[in-house]
């Protein structure tokens, strides 16, 4: 589930070659997804368990070091767009190894963190973005939890996607009517009525007490708007 969110957040161009470093519960997750979305994914880790694993569910699948500069070079890890550092609780061998990335030049760098000072420390190093699933996770939950939001991804500058109820005080007004994005600062993208297609909202949508709302936002905007009128 943490590695769907990162997918989701954090979509590649379709194609691009990925490198995921840490074939642990995340990574190995990981680039499974990756794999299925159509990249080209080459999987390293340092123990021959997981590297088994999944060699044949992988492009590739290495057990090497991969605080070692010198082995990623010739493993060709600097011919990757992407590189995903996975690593776990080794915060060290995680450091090292963006160290090492950085050195073969890889242009977009992706650490997981599990604190943030391991996140800080691998940005100063080199890292291009910093994901903290555990976190991000637990926040999605805390929402769903709630009853407000029935799912919800946030972006890493503070915006947010999310398909609530529709609250109860916008119910058979129609969007224009409603003045939502006046009112609230958020944009209704579309809407799911059951039994119906989903429909791209436009500002003559009429919205009813059983529809669903895709919402997208300031992050704290959404939040505000799922717990409107809440029913």
């Amino acid at each position: 589930m943490l590695a769907r969110l990162f997918t989701e957040q954090y979509a590649f161009s379709k194609g691009d070659s990925v490198v995921v470093i840490g074939l642990g519960r995340f990574g190995s997750a990981l680039a499974r997804s990756l794999m299925r979305l159509g990249h080209d994914v080459m999987g390293i880790d340092k123990d021959a368990a997981p590297v088994q694993e999944w060699a044949d569910l992988l492009t590739h699948a290495v057990q090497a070091d991969s605080t070692n500069a010198m082995v990623m070079r010739q493993l060709g890890v600097a011919d990757f767009s992407h590189a995903i550092v996975g690593i776990g609780t080794d915060l060290a061998s995680s450091l090292m190894t963006v160290m090492a990335l950085t050195e073969l030049g890889i242009k977009d760098i992706w650490v997981k963190a599990l604190t943030a000072e391991h996140g800080q420390i691998a940005q100063r190093i080199g890292a291009h973005h910093v994901v903290y699933p555990e976190a991000d996770m637990g926040e999605r939950v805390a929402h769903l939890i709630s009853g407000r939001m029935m799912d919800y991804i946030e972006f890493e500058d503070g915006f947010a996607i999310a398909k609530v109820h529709a609250p109860a005080t916008i119910h058979h007004r129609t969007l224009l009517e409603s003045a939502v994005r006046e009112k609230y600062g958020v944009t209704i993208v579309g809407v799911k009525r059951a039994n119906e297609d989903f429909q791209h909202a436009t500002p003559s949508t009429q919205v009813l007490p059983d529809d669903l709302l895709i919402v997208s936002g300031p992050t704290r905007k959404v939040e505000r708007f799922a717990s409107s009128g809440a029913r």
